[in-house]
């Protein structure tokens, strides 16, 4: 046996580095709804919960959901540099745990997180090889129709969300994938996402994310 067939034995053999995911997309565009079913499903992926200082909804819990803390908690990590990234959203704080996605890339773990537009951009930037998932509404009236159905919001900030969602999809470009959420197609937003996951892990040059 060659030397060059001991080499392409040992890629054959070698394990497929973890993934970074990230999945973004508009306020009301479902990512919450996805990465829920993508649970219940036990899809083998590690799920970073993002922090808020926001309040949290009827139907989120604590510590699943998001993990709701105080803005000045916040505000501490954000100095201790705790964050892959933050973001003021709407008048509330987010954060991405850097510690955790570290533990669990480098324990060979596929990593999911769930952020803003904005968020999304930060990370491209800052780990070129993370693998960008838009999801997106099937039209602007049918996002604004969820919205209200969400009934969370006032007039005036449910007309800031739709504008900003027009703008946001305008960085479509940014991604590496769009997924289209229709109405009660959600397992088949969770299988479209299950192929781009497929497809990204038989790259033959793997993308390879150091934090």
């Amino acid at each position: 046996m060659t030397e060059s067939t001991y080499e392409s034995q040992s890629q054959l053999n070698s394990p497929t580095r973890p993934l970074l995911l990230v999945l973004s997309g508009p306020s009301g565009s479902g990512k919450d709804a996805v990465l829920a079913r993508m649970k219940e499903l036990n899809h083998p992926l590690r799920y970073i919960v993002t922090l808020t200082t926001r309040p949290k909804r009827s139907n989120e819990r604590d510590n699943i959901d998001y993990h709701f803390i105080s803005r000045e908690s916040f505000q501490k990590m954000v100095q201790d540099g705790n964050f892959l990234e933050w973001a003021n959203v709407y008048n509330n704080l987010y954060g991405v745990p850097k510690q955790a996605v570290k533990e669990s890339l480098d324990g060979g773990q596929d990593t999911l997180i769930k952020v803003d537009i904005q968020g999304a951009a930060t990370i491209r930037k800052l780990r070129p090889h993370a693998v960008l998932i838009f999801l997106l509404p099937p039209s602007m009236p049918e996002l604004a129709t969820r919205l209200k159905q969400r009934d969370t919001e006032s007039a005036a900030s449910l007309a800031l969300r739709l504008k900003t969602a027009e703008e946001e999809v305008k960085n479509m470009s940014l991604f590496d994938y769009v997924v289209i959420n229709r109405q009660n197609e959600i397992d088949q937003v969770v299988s479209e996402i299950w192929a781009i996951i497929t497809t990204e892990k038989s790259r033959v040059i793997p993308k390879k994310v150091r934090l």
